[in-house]
């Protein structure tokens, strides 16, 4: 690949599939765009990404002019086809003549697929980070033969080894994000509830003790969160009355 232009656009393309830190990020959207860089690096005629957990699939993700073709060949795959197989081992599919694999009955739904559409050559790479398997991307050929492709097989690696680095960067990052808010959440619960227990406590000269317990008691009583009464505690919005009934009433079961 001595192509500078090519290899400032794989460049490119490789940080565009790795950047997924943002906030409205949609993986089937970007694992199109991925697809698309590859159909223009690979000059093929339509690629796709099949994203896989455990036994199931979940998603499909078409690239190129001829998006709907490869999301057809996606999903004739149920019973297999190249993206299962490079998903299941790991490991590269090499470029396959898709005449002769019919011809084998080599994934005979798929290959039957791929020669109704055209397509005369198929490979796929894995989509892995650390061991983790996570789908495959399949590369769709509508000419020339099997020989040659090794330089374009590698590409293909790289594009599915940056958007396999963007996934897991994003699963890491949503779950960062979801256990900040739920301490940020947390905290200011604690806080409502704090302010709550010295605005009841100062204005019935008692103790934060009394306070609390009239907060729990309402509470409870009303079937509410009691974050929730804090909240309307410290707003003024709270049946004082009731609360000051609370304070004095028994508890309760439970």
């Amino acid at each position: 690949m001595h192509d500078t232009t090519r290899e400032l656009r794989l460049a490119a393309a490789l940080v565009e599939a790795a950047d997924t830190l943002t906030e409205d990020f949609e993986a089937t959207a970007h694992l199109g765009r991925v697809a698309d860089r590859c159909v223009e690096l690979l000059a093929a005629r339509a690629a796709g990404i099949m994203l896989v957990e455990g036994e199931r699939t979940v998603a499909l993700a078409g690239g190129g002019g001829a998006r709907e073709v490869a999301l057809d060949l996606l999903r004739a795959q149920r019973e297999g086809g190249p993206c299962l197989e490079s998903h299941g081992s790991g490991r590269p599919v090499t470029p396959v003549s898709v005449r002769a694999a019919h011809e084998d009955a080599r994934w005979p739904a798929f290959t039957g697929a791929a020669l109704d559409h055209g397509i005369t050559t198929t490979f796929a790479v894995p989509l892995r980070r650390r061991g983790t398997a996570l789908g495959a991307l399949n590369v769709f050929a509508a000419e020339g033969g099997t020989g040659g492709w090794e330089p374009e097989l590698s590409v293909a690696q790289a594009l599915a080894d940056a958007a396999a680095v963007g996934l897991v960067s994003h699963r890491g990052y949503t779950r960062y994000r979801t256990l900040s808010t739920q301490l940020q959440e947390a905290l200011s619960s604690r806080v409502r509830i704090e302010q709550a227990k010295g605005i009841l406590a100062e204005r019935w000269n008692t103790g934060t003790a009394e306070a609390f317990t009239a907060l729990r008691r309402y509470a409870r009583g009303r079937r509410l969160p009691l974050d929730q009464v804090a909240g309307a505690v410290v707003d003024g919005t709270a049946d004082d009355t009731e609360l000051r009934a609370k304070a004095q009433g028994p508890s309760g079961p439970g």
